[in-house]
């Protein structure tokens, strides 16, 4: 009979071969969590260097002086 040892290895073995199929879905599927999660840390570091002056109303667009060109019409 099958002992402990030989019971895990081919365990693993079968693990192994339904991993490979399923493997680049998984990489992706990390791929877009490792993303999401990024851009959830950037929206909550901008939100916490906001929230001291949260009462104030948000900056005005800031003009910037230069010489004006005409477009050419399409």
């Amino acid at each position: 009979m099958f002992g402990i040892g030989e019971l895990t290895l081919l365990l693993l073995v079968i693990v192994a071969v339904l991993a490979v199929k399923r493997l680049p879905e998984l990489m992706r599927s990390a791929g877009k969590a490792a993303r999401i999660l990024k851009s959830e840390k950037r929206a909550l570091k901008d939100e916490d260097g906001r929230a001291p002056g949260a009462d104030r109303p948000p900056a005005s667009p800031q003009v910037i002086r230069g010489e004006a060109t005409e477009r050419d019409a399409p």
